[in-house]
């Protein structure tokens, strides 16, 4: 097995020159070069991976200052949340080429300043602490090594556009997997063209298993994985062929030269790159359709991102700001909208029916719907927010007034999808859109598009104005769902029902020998008596319950029953008697309207990719 088992170029289109206003800049960077040649390399070590520690050591030639000053990234593209990566570096050091320690300070808390005195070459050497399994964090432990490398690489204030090697010094007889480029002749080196290369490049480490690979339009595919289970290795690849077949012919052109998804076994998360993919992954699930349907979604989207927003993205979304991140408002199309697509690739791949895909959009529906965050924030509002609020939303009572920009985005897909169909036709969709914006402002203009330009071309596809579209975006305004989904031949129930026996309003799980609420609805008798998430329920009227025997005495409330509930809240014990209600609830039933004409059974056979079910 190589060592390097991806190898691939790539130009990050964060490095796009902005020519009509960056000229000044650019002939800055090039007088620098001309004066100086820069030289940027990494050695990566792991002499004793019990410890959880990473040693790096980083040589920088060329800089001749009086004082340089490193920094590495506070979060790393693709989660939008700030990581402290340099509270995991420790027994910071710098010296000369000869070893003369070199004097530093830190200056902010992710920067180090170095007194280098006009030294030619620094060397910088510093540990990393790796305990987090997490696609976006660095773990290492005696069975295998996981890198982020915007939690590892520090780089040379101003010179983040320059190229960069790295070597690996695997622990024993380590393979290692990653999307970076080999040097010919080296043994686990690599090569960066620039730092925004290297940071979107995870690699993982291990004893690991490469499965066989495939071709798409020639182009290879591969998944390497550590510890993947038990599973048919040719089955599961050939449907991830299929699966690159519907995502790329959305699009109708592949940019990278191969692609791979680097499994790091169990963990949290996945993290879009533009060659690879890094993902939490365990063959528990893929026995059972549900299971490997929810596998298959998550390749999907992980997939599809290497367009919808690593390609197809908004201008803010680089270049970089890695010190403080780079906020948008339109996550809910970067991240939203490829929720939206990661059911149809799999619809069009034919792993799912018409009947299974008109489901997992009633569901997400309603999962929307039923959340009071609708009413209090925005999609553009909850995209920019998330740095704050977090990827999914706030915790605690806040919890209720925010959204998350995933929430609403399936959604939206079908909205405007549905409608471009039927203003044209059925000429264009939501697919010509997005193959508008990669070829207009990835290919030719190599840059994101800002919130107007996105408009534009969505209404210049349209041919009219899509005003009502765009205020499901701005603002909090109730949605139209039948007047769009019947342009498709579908009716969708909205109609709030009442649900039969008593509400409370609370979900909850046991937790060694107690009980906990693990969501109180917002506004529900539960609510208004003040439990809350993460409270304790000591008994209900008088008598000590677990989950079993708590459901069991909600499911026979009627709506006006009194229940005594007694929890704690932080040291304080409370007692609460909780009149059941009523729970008003729309179910969102998607079906096919009676007698469709036959535009609308056009736009539904092409939106679900005409195949029989």
């Amino acid at each position: 097995m190589k060592q390097n088992l991806t190898g691939c170029s790539h130009s990050f289109i964060g490095r796009a020159v902005f020519i009509n206003c960056c000229v000044t800049l650019c002939f800055a960077i090039t007088g620098y070069a001309q004066k100086t040649t820069v030289k940027l390399s990494f050695v990566v070590s792991m002499p004793q991976p019990s410890s959880n520690l990473y040693h790096i050591e980083f040589r920088c030639e060329g800089t001749e200052k009086d004082e340089v000053l490193f920094k590495i990234p506070s979060w790393t593209p693709g989660y939008y949340q700030m990581m402290d990566y340099a509270g995991n570096v420790q027994d910071f050091k710098a010296s000369t080429i000869t070893g003369r320690e070199l004097a530093w300070k830190l200056n902010s808390k992710n920067s180090w300043t170095v007194s280098s005195k006009r030294q030619k070459t620094i060397l910088i050497s510093y540990n990393v602490k790796a305990t987090r399994p997490f696609v976006a964090a660095n773990y290492l432990d005696e069975e295998r090594g996981y890198i982020s490398p915007a939690g590892v690489f520090i780089y040379p204030d101003g010179l983040i556009r320059q190229p960069v090697t790295v070597t690996i010094k695997p622990y024993r007889q380590w393979t290692v997997a990653t999307g970076l480029d080999s040097l010919k002749g080296k043994h686990n080196t690599f090569y960066a063209s620039d730092y925004d290369v290297l940071y979107d490049s995870p690699i993982l480490m291990g004893n690991l298993e490469k499965f066989p690979s495939f071709t798409v339009n020639g182009i290879p595919h591969h998944f390497i994985a550590y510890k993947p289970g038990d599973f048919d290795r040719i089955k599961f690849m050939s449907d991830l062929k299929r699966i690159i077949v519907a995502a790329s012919d959305i699009i109708g052109d592949i940019p990278y030269k191969q692609y791979t998804f680097l499994a790091i076994g169990p963990g949290g998360g996945g993290i879009e790159h533009l060659n690879s993919t890094s993902i939490a992954f365990s063959a528990g699930g893929l026995d059972t359709k549900e299971g490997m349907i929810r596998m298959y979604n998550f390749l999907a989207h992980e997939y599809f991102h290497h367009y919808n927003v690593k390609r197809i993205r908004p201008i803010e979304l680089g270049p970089f700001d890695y010190d403080s991140g780079s906020k948008t408002k339109m996550l809910w199309l970067s991240e939203g909208i490829t929720v939206y697509y990661e059911y149809l690739i799999l619809r069009r791949a034919g792993f799912t029916s018409t009947e299974d895909v008109l489901k997992t959009f009633q569901q997400s529906i309603k999962d929307y719907e039923s959340k009071p965050g609708r009413y209090f924030q925005t999609p553009a509002e909850a995209s920019y927010s998330t740095w704050s609020d977090g990827p999914f939303g706030r915790t605690g009572d806040d919890v209720n007034k925010t959204i998350s920009p995933y929430d609403k985005g399936p959604a939206l897909g079908i909205l405007l999808d549905f409608k471009i169909r039927h203003e044209t036709r059925n000429k264009k969709s939501l697919d010509d859109v997005m193959r508008v914006l990669y070829k207009k402002y990835y290919k030719q203009m190599n840059r994101g598009f800002t919130e107007n330009e996105f408009r534009d071309e969505c209404e210049k596809i349209a041919g009219t104005s899509l005003a009502d579209f765009f205020d499901y975006i701005y603002t909090i305004k109730p949605v139209d769902y039948p007047t769009y989904f019947n342009y498709a031949g579908l009716s969708i129930d909205t109609v709030a029902h009442e649900e039969p026996g008593g509400w409370l309003g609370i979900t909850f799980k046991d937790r060694n020998d107690s009980l906990f609420i693990t969501n109180t609805e917002w506004q529900s008798p539960a609510w208004d008596a003040g439990l809350r998430n993460r409270n304790a329920i000591l008994s209900v009227n008088g008598n000590k319950v677990d989950s079993k025997s708590l459901s069991k005495t909600l499911a026979t409330l009627n709506a006006g029953d009194t229940i005594k509930i007694s929890f704690t809240t932080g040291s304080t014990q409370v007692d609460k008697r909780v009149v059941a209600g009523k729970k008003m609830q729309s179910n969102f039933w998607v079906t096919s309207v009676i007698n469709p004409d036959s535009l609308q059974k056009e736009i539904l056979e092409s939106w679900l990719g005409k195949r029989d079910d």
